[in-house]
């Protein structure tokens, strides 16, 4: 199956209007900030909400169409929805749960136990099914809620922040599970989050909205390395600046210039990893890198076992250092300090999308 939409919905002076498809067997991570409409579109998708304007297809089926007067609620639609809190049902079993999916779609008693039992075990369940709700972990909780949907056999997957609340070690191991279970199951995937990782482990391509667009669509690895929206920089902690290029020299806005081993003559993007940013505290002297930039240290504060250090200057740089650079050059906020760069680490490429 393949999903196509084009969903234009308006809500209290909020406009989400976004085109998003997903082949069968493929896994879109909807990526975004909060407010951005990202569990909006999932609802629209679901059938909880209708669309103002647009039209979504499942395999070439019209399931929301205003201009044609067509609209398949919820309850018909061939899409399973799995919620942030899982919404499990607290006094039913764990095979209950699961069995509800089938049960919903005309299955008798002992063929829904038959369907749900096949999904616990596939899932690794098989010895929680008789264990109420309430007894699990949230991790166990994600799954059951994950095999109820999938028992229901829907064309199409939705899930909305589906990792968002377990902790952060149970976060790890569900996540490499769940990403499994999607590319196992064979169709259409979207998969809601805020969280770059998780967008990045369970997504073959990730579509970022931010104010109700689409600021950016394209492969996971793609969208990391090429950022085209400071937010997107941000979440994949990269350095981004804007500006002209001519015969490789960046003339960048803002001030400031950067020098590249190739860049396209025009309107471009500049990205930078933070690791191949180098600090010095006194102005470099006979250094092979083309790239020198002075400027005055802002923050310093962890990020994992490195240190991040944001420099202000033309340009801003963010660059991220070991903790044993920071004492031995005295990094703190005001520190005057040159960044120091490779014309070879600076990916340059076209502004327009």
């Amino acid at each position: 199956m393949t999903l196509v939409a084009e969903v234009r919905v308006e809500r209290g002076g909020f406009v989400l209007d976004v085109a998003v498809r997903a082949a069968a067997g493929e896994v879109v991570a909807v990526l975004g900030p909060n407010g951005a409409g990202k569990s909006t579109l999932l609802r629209v998708l679901a059938g909880l909400v209708p669309a103002d304007a647009g039209r979504v297809t499942l395999d070439g089926d019209v399931l929301d169409d205003p201009t044609a007067g067509v609209y398949v609620p919820a309850e018909t639609r061939p899409v399973g929805l799995v919620f942030q809190d899982y919404l499990l049902f607290p006094h039913l079993t764990v095979r209950q749960n699961v069995a509800f999916a089938p049960r919903c779609a005309g299955a008798g008693r002992t063929a829904a136990s038959r369907v749900a039992d096949g999904w616990l075990e596939r899932l690794g369940l098989a010895e929680l099914a008789d264990r109420r709700p309430g007894t699990l972990s949230g991790g166990q909780a994600q799954r059951v809620a994950l095999a109820r949907t999938l028992a229901g056999a829907p064309g199409l997957l939705l899930l909305d922040e589906p990792l968002a609340a377990l902790d952060a070690a149970t976060r790890l191991t569900v996540r490499a599970d769940l990403r499994d279970h999607l590319t196992a199951y064979g169709r259409p995937a979207l998969v809601v989050t805020h969280d770059a990782v998780e967008a990045m482990v369970l997504g073959d391509r990730l579509v970022v909205v931010e104010g109700g667009r689409v600021a950016q669509d394209g492969p996971s690895a793609e969208v990391a390395r090429r950022p085209r929206t400071d937010y997107v920089a941000r979440l994949m902690g990269l350095n981004l600046w804007r500006g002209v290029a001519s015969g490789g020299t960046v003339e960048l806005d803002g001030g400031g210039r950067a020098v590249a081993a190739s860049a396209p003559a025009g309107r471009v993007l500049v990205a930078l990893r933070p690791s191949a940013v180098t600090v010095h505290v006194e102005p470099p002297h006979g250094a092979s890198a083309r790239n020198v930039w002075p400027g005055t240290v802002s923050t310093v504060e962890p990020a994992g076992d490195r240190v991040r250090v944001e420099v202000a200057g033309a340009p801003a740089v963010r660059a991220e250092v070991t903790p044993l650079a920071v004492a031995e050059l005295d990094l703190r906020p005001g520190r005057r300090v040159w960044t120091v760069t490779k014309a070879t680490e600076l990916d340059v490429y076209p502004a327009g999308h």
